[in-house]
């Protein structure tokens, strides 16, 4: 079937506009082609605050409800993702059917990947299809960046093996700068749990890192890379000294199979040491807030009445995980027109 020709996006059309001349795609790093969204190292505050405002701006139209946004009309979204996912998968595929996008979804199981294809020769196909943006979720750490450097189209890493999750970073980050009334400044995250296995807790290090906050890390000494202060954090010695006078403490999920790999003694042992507490919760500064990139383990990384009382702000990132995807998918979009890829059909 043959594609609409479409026309591309005028100056101001959205919230991410190229007016002028737009640089070359191969006079930028990767990182810093805003085709592509492949991790937060490297970005600055105003790239982050940028996209933090355009999904404040996302978020208040989807509250508001009304007609279907006209953003990505016209452009295909694939959603390749080749590990297990439900939360961000489902949340990408609502913000792009939110922005007008045509969507399909590519997974491992039934795909021609399970049947000894490699991914980018499954990914060319798809391209040869008409897609432009590849949202890509894979157990490889750096199939996001490979997948850009080879392919003409707009890269969104939704989370790359221990590497990077970015638009999870950027959510929480969008839900810490409600609860710390814009300021990021002087503020202290704690993060708890498996440091070592989470793409999480480097993308919260490097976004919070580039607005002015700290990061505080604690965990099993099992669950810890080597030399994790160089990525600009402090190491805690226990639960207590990271969440005492925190802004805000993350739990991070543990995966069951640390346990088997004899990483932990038991689910028991670690609820009971690192655990997200009622007691330990009055550690932290009066108004902090408690997060969980989900899916959550309750009753293991953090108590039900922790989970359920007001100092909880996870359904709150569920809500801004799709209002932010939103925002960096159009940014993707309006990036690649800038460069000659195709835009938004416009409506007559």
């Amino acid at each position: 079937m043959e594609h609409a020709r479409v026309s591309p996006a005028p100056t101001g059309a959205g919230p991410f506009s190229y007016p002028g001349a737009a640089p070359e795609a191969h006079d930028l790093p990767l990182h810093r082609d805003h085709r592509h969204l492949l991790g937060l190292e490297g970005l600055d505050r105003e790239e982050i605050l940028a996209l933090l405002d355009a999904a404040e701006a996302y978020r208040a139209r989807l509250r508001a409800g009304g007609m279907p946004f006209e953003d990505l009309r016209g452009l295909t979204v694939l959603l390749g993702f080749f590990e297990d996912s439900t939360r961000t998968r489902v949340s990408f595929e609502l913000a792009a059917r939110h922005l007008g996008a045509t969507v399909t979804t590519l997974t491992t199981a039934g795909s021609a990947i399970s049947k000894g294809e490699s991914l980018f020769d499954t990914v060319q196909n798809i391209r040869a299809m008409g897609v432009d943006l590849v949202v890509v979720r894979h157990v490889a750490s750096g199939a996001p960046y490979f997948l850009a450097a080879n392919l003409d189209v707009g890269v969104v890493n939704a989370g790359d093996g221990r590497h990077e999750h970015p638009t999870q970073g950027l959510l929480d980050m969008m839900t810490l700068r409600d609860a710390w009334q814009g300021r990021f400044e002087g503020r202290r995250l704690a993060l708890v749990g498996d440091i070592a296995h989470s793409r999480v807790a480097r993308s919260a290090i490097h976004g919070l890192r580039a607005l002015g906050a700290s990061v505080t890390v604690v965990g099993p000494h099992t669950l810890l890379p080597a030399e994790i202060e160089r990525l600009g954090c402090t190491l805690a010695a226990t639960v207590e000294e990271a969440m005492d006078g925190a802004d805000a403490v993350m739990a991070l999920r543990l995966q069951r199979e640390r346990m088997d790999a004899g990483l932990l003694p038991s689910l028991g042992e670690f609820s009971r040491v690192w655990g997200i507490t009622p007691e330990r919760v009055r550690l932290l500064n009066r108004d902090a807030v408690v997060l969980h990139p989900g899916p959550m383990n309750r009753g293991v990384e953090v108590t039900p009445e922790v989970a359920d009382s007001e100092r909880s702000v996870i359904l709150q990132q569920v809500e801004n995980g799709v209002a932010l995807r939103c925002a960096v998918l159009a940014r993707c979009a309006a990036a690649r027109a800038a460069r000659g890829g195709r835009a938004r059909r416009e409506v007559a």
